[in-house]
């Protein structure tokens, strides 16, 4: 039977290579906590989390909020009167007014040419003296067959025929003294006077025009008097009573106070929609007569909770706000917005009184963000945005 035998020399290669190995592992193997070098132990351990906007913090508040209805609607003049004349076949010789001028009542606005209404009234006055002659003749005549009546002096018929004169004669007097006073006032009428204090908004008469009675000559705003005319539906018309406060405000920005005149009596068929007359108070040079304007009519109050306008912001087409978390980390609410009253807006839903919440800066944050809270920042201002490094400084 062979036995397998190892030579000497072959054993000792064997023995040499099972060293090698084992010194080439340990070669390789990870050092221990023990053998760390001291460039690694001082090697720093990963940062915290570092604020993203130093704000402040805000709570929604429960107050009396005021109910307004909105309208649109045009100026207009509260009245406007139509001078025109009231001769006919007379040449208009002055002029003593224009559009845009403020007069008073019975103040002169244009003159006719009076050369043939004079002339007029003087022949009426001749034959008022005429007809006043003769009467004083027929007077003493009756009275002379008056006096003889029962002597037989006259007979009857020439006694009616003296008192029927006289009688005849009181009457041409009256009708020329008539005929007098009507040339008087034909005279009178040849100046155009303002029926009342007001403003001109229109003038067609042209100096030298020969115009027939009634001719439009001036318009007149009176008292200068303008009033709003709003249009609302036929249900906002039942929320609006005679009294109710108006603010109006014209198309360059400025406003007017007003109160509700009175309500259309009617609603338009084919709009369903009725006017509300507002009386303007005050007088502005913004506001014309047929501008159109734009009004708030105030309906009283209603309780609600309220923010600062800087705490809401509109992202993707919603209205949301920030809460702060004991944390310090922020959450994203989305917000239903209603009315707005100077720098505070309606919260109709979407946060309770005791929520703190973001004062202003929103549209730099996100949901989750950490924040650093400061009491001194102005609630309504913008803080400007903290990087890592200035916190890290803080």
């Amino acid at each position: 039977m062979n036995h397998l035998t190892f030579k000497p020399l072959t054993l000792g290669l064997l023995a040499a290579a099972l060293m090698g190995l084992g010194a080439l592992g340990m070669w390789t193997a990870k050092p221990s906590a023990a053998q760390t070098t001291p460039a690694e132990a001082t090697k720093p351990a990963p940062s915290a989390a570092k604020p993203a906007l130093t704000v402040s913090l805000t709570q929604a508040r429960t107050g009396l909020l005021p109910i307004k209805l909105s309208a649109n609607g045009s100026v207009a003049a509260w009245q406007e009167a139509s001078i025109g004349t009231e001769v006919s076949g007379l040449r208009v010789a002055e002029l003593h007014a224009n559009v845009g001028d403020s007069v008073k009542k019975d103040q002169l606005l244009a003159s006719f040419a009076t050369d043939s209404v004079k002339a007029d009234v003087a022949l009426a006055r001749a034959a008022v003296a005429e007809a006043q002659a003769n009467a004083a003749e027929a007077a003493a005549n009756a009275d002379r067959a008056r006096a003889v009546q029962g002597s037989g002096a006259l007979s009857a018929q020439q006694i009616n025929q003296y008192l029927t004169q006289e009688q005849t004669a009181k009457a041409r007097v009256a009708s020329t003294q008539a005929q007098l006073d009507s040339q008087l006032l034909r005279l009178k009428q040849t100046q155009v006077l303002a029926p009342d204090s007001g403003i001109i908004s229109s003038r067609t008469a042209t100096l030298g025009a020969v115009l027939g009675a009634g001719t439009e000559l001036f318009k007149l705003i009176r008292q200068g008097r303008l009033e709003w005319r709003g249009e609302v539906t036929a249900a906002e018309l039942g929320r609006i009573s005679v009294g109710t406060a108006v603010l109006v405000t014209a198309p360059g920005g400025a406003q007017l106070k007003g109160r509700v005149r009175m309500l259309a009596p009617t609603v338009d068929a084919a709009t369903r929609n009725g006017l509300v007359y507002v009386d303007l108070q005050g007088t502005s040079q913004a506001f014309k007569p047929g501008m159109f304007a734009r009004g708030e009519f105030e309906l009283g109050h209603s309780a609600a909770l309220s923010v600062p306008q800087t705490a809401v912001v509109v992202r993707d087409g919603f209205s949301t706000v920030y809460r702060v978390g004991a944390d310090n980390r922020v959450s994203q609410l989305k917000v239903q917005t209603g009315r707005v009253l100077g720098d505070a807006i309606e919260i109709q839903s979407g946060v309770q009184p005791e929520d703190k919440l973001v004062a202003s800066g929103g549209s730099f944050l996100s949901d989750g963000d950490l924040v650093r809270v400061v009491q001194s920042s102005k609630p309504n201002s913008a803080p400007a945005q903290v990087t890592p490094a200035q916190a890290a400084s803080k």
